[in-house]
């Protein structure tokens, strides 16, 4: 009997042990793209349940506004963390969350997706939730990158920051029944995350090209970079003083700039063998989305007959959507040691996510809106249900060389 009582603890001890140091665990890049790909999958199919009628919506505000939220501060952002805390630890050699803080942080994180529908007083644990999950997370990349004294990366931190204030100011702004000025504040975080990919895709994108095609130099365009930093950044207080301040401000010319820029930026890294490497013509065609559907929302306010919203959808399907896509299908094979090369049911998934953003955004004007909304969000979900089958399992388990990470 006393065996059996000294044999408990130790059995215990040694499941906690085995949790603690689970492969999940190891680096935030294997939770979040795991629990933001199916997230990415189950709201939308929840969304699509939602316009058919097939389910009543039990929120305490708009459908439409907790489908924004959910796809922008819920997945988007989940991904981005895992990303930017991945990316991190290989720019500065400091570690990142790992093991039990990174299982809180995820825990916070799908707290967030639960309490914003099922609570007593959504919208005040929603902002507990959110909040907390965007304070760890800059705070924490934040400490990273000055222990490091990583200056190059400090711009990461306000954009960060961003992102965050219009995520709670998008929760308050819910509270007091102000949807029209809700929505404006979810079309401004789009154009947040545009500004982070621009910084993001402009490292990342010709450096995958460059690797990836085994060329003997990368394309560097730092003037282009500099400048559509700042068209960016001016294009964003555009769009706030023309909303929220009510100014004569036309946004619309900063950003069509700033898709052409995007546009130019993107010629320079073309080479034709692209479209022969799955991982780089999906990263490829996804920041050519991006650039496509600003230079489409800034022309909506120059009389363009392409509806504002429907071109706001490239950028957050084909652009966002896409370019998540083939990072995370990118990042997880390099930092589980496998090969570049993915399955080729990834390939369907890049596709399926470019088609959902096209059939969104220029379908409306010709079957109908409700239809189009219909078989986008279908096309999306199967995208991202491809994804989390084929990478669920590398994302659970050791690398292939036996390192952590």
């Amino acid at each position: 009997m006393n065996l059996l009582n000294l044999e408990e603890p130790v059995q215990h001890s040694a499941k906690w042990y085995q949790l603690k140091h689970a492969p999940l665990l190891m680096l935030a890049f294997r939770p979040l793209f795991l629990l933001g790909s199916l997230w990415a999958c189950v709201a939308m199919i929840a969304w699509f349940a939602i316009l058919s009628g097939y389910l009543s919506w039990p929120g305490a505000f708009p459908a439409t506004l907790w489908h924004a939220h959910e796809m922008l501060f819920g997945f988007a952002s989940a991904i981005a963390i895992g990303f930017l805390f991945t990316a991190a630890k290989n720019w500065t050699g400091v570690s990142t969350l790992n093991s039990w803080p990174l299982l809180g942080l995820c825990v916070v994180w799908a707290s967030a997706r639960v309490v914003g529908i099922w609570s007593a007083h959504p919208l005040l644990w929603l902002i507990v939730f959110q909040g907390l999950f965007w304070l760890i997370s800059i705070c924490h990349f934040t400490w990273v990158v000055m222990q490091a004294h990583n200056s190059k990366n400090y711009l990461f931190v306000p954009v960060l920051a961003l992102l965050a204030t219009l995520n709670m100011v998008f929760i308050v702004v819910l509270d007091q029944h102000a949807y029209e000025l809700a929505g404006q504040l979810s079309q401004m975080a789009v154009l947040g995350f545009t500004l982070l990919i621009s910084i993001l895709g402009g490292r990342v994108v010709p450096f995958f090209i460059s690797r990836g095609l085994g060329l003997s130099h990368q394309q560097h365009t730092p003037r282009l970079d500099k400048a559509l930093l700042l068209v960016s950044v001016l294009g964003m207080c555009g769009f706030f003083a023309h909303h929220f301040l009510q100014q004569p401000i036309v946004p619309g010319y900063l950003l069509v700039l700033a898709g052409l820029l995007h546009i130019v930026r993107a010629s320079f890294w073309f080479q034709a063998r692209v479209f022969t490497v799955p991982l780089l013509w999906s990263l490829y065609l996804a920041y050519l989305s991006m650039a496509t559907g600003l230079i489409g929302f800034g022309a909506a306010y120059l009389g363009s007959s392409w509806m504002a919203k429907d071109a706001l959808h490239l950028i957050t399907i084909g652009g966002m959507g896409m370019m998540i896509l083939a990072m995370m299908a990118r990042v997880a094979l390099g930092h589980t040691a496998r090969p570049l090369t993915p399955h080729p049911l990834i390939s369907v998934a890049f596709i399926l996510c470019l088609l959902s953003a096209l059939i969104r955004s220029l379908l409306p004007a010709y079957v109908g809106p409700h239809l189009a909304w219909q078989i986008s969000a279908l096309t999306w979900s199967t995208s991202f249900a491809l994804f989390a089958f084929i990478y669920a399992p590398i994302l659970v388990r050791k690398r292939l060389d036996g390192r952590r990470g």
